[in-house]
């Protein structure tokens, strides 16, 4: 047979491939950035060629490394499905699911006793990890997403449609101290999702205000954690009006009523084509459609 690199080199060219970066690709690895850069340099000396264009912060595929990816995709998808046959009992499906902290906490988490009564024979390993589409096929059978839109090559779900949600302290949306304009923002600072960085600035533009500067825009991965920091006043959240508010909460409400401007970021389903030929996905993708029909 005949010498193959070594898998953790291949590893690391796929991660690199798809996150855009090695410090991105160093993070779900767990290696430190000079490791990873040793391993795809390990497996360019192996093939003889240059698989990267190398920039400041930034790899991108050259002809050779589009190549490569594409004759090797196939293969690891398939032993990504052996692998999981063969640690699957009989009865036993299971499904790694990627998804936003939020969306797992307010649509999801709730009705898993009700999924596990119509399936009890699937069960999720729940990952909020982040990149959720760079990572199928790579640790990840599925995911649910916040994008305007999903690429070409995999299969996507829209989820919802949404509009844009401006959260505060209640303080600052009742009361003496109430941010009672749209302008009075130019007084705090922001908080927006990483996935939806330019959300204020939708917003700002659809408003008739360009000119309005926040103190400053802070980006978080997680949903949850925006909600909790302009509870704590830290800020004023941008979110999705699928971003249930709890209207008992004495600690966070909305800003000037309810949301009026349409946001272009929805939650998606994604997964790769192929992969919905797995039962583990085919059953929990028909019952996440349903149960969003059913919300809807």
């Amino acid at each position: 047979m005949r010498r193959l690199p070594p898998l953790t080199a291949i590893e690391a060219f796929v991660q690199v491939a798809r996150l855009g970066s090695v410090k991105a690709a160093s993070e779900e690895l767990a290696l430190s950035s000079p490791a990873l850069s040793r391993r795809v340099q390990a497996l360019e000396r192996f093939i003889g060629k240059q698989l990267f264009e190398r920039r400041h912060q930034a790899m991108k595929l050259n002809a050779e490394g589009e190549r490569l990816l594409h004759l090797i995709a196939p293969a690891l998808d398939t032993m990504s499905d052996a692998i999981e046959s063969m640690n699957s009992g009989a009865e036993l499906l299971r499904l790694r699911l990627g998804t936003p902290s939020l969306f797992a906490t307010q649509r999801l988490l709730p009705h898993l006793t009700a999924l596990r009564a119509v399936h009890p024979q699937l069960h999720l390993d729940i990952d909020t990890g982040g990149h959720g589409m760079s990572r199928l096929g790579d640790g990840l059978d599925a995911a649910i997403v916040l994008a305007r839109d999903i690429e070409p090559t995999l299969y996507g779900r829209r989820l919802d449609r949404n509009r844009i949600r401006p959260v505060a302290a209640r303080r600052l949306a009742q009361g003496p101290q109430a941010i009672g304009r749209p302008e009075e923002l130019a007084g705090y600072s922001i908080l927006a999702h990483r996935d939806m960085a330019d959300s204020f600035e939708i917003w700002r533009t659809a408003l008739g205000l360009p000119d309005l500067e926040p103190v400053s825009i802070d980006l978080f991965d997680s949903g949850s954690l925006m909600l909790e920091a302009a509870a704590q006043g830290v800020g004023v959240a941008f979110m999705l009006d699928s971003h249930r508010i709890d209207p008992d909460d004495p600690r966070i409400a909305t800003l000037f009523g309810e949301p009026s401007v349409k946001s272009p970021y929805s939650y998606w389903f994604v997964c790769r084509p192929r992969a919905l030929e797995q039962r583990p996905v085919k059953l929990f993708h028909d019952w996440l459609i349903g149960l969003i029909d059913i919300e809807g």
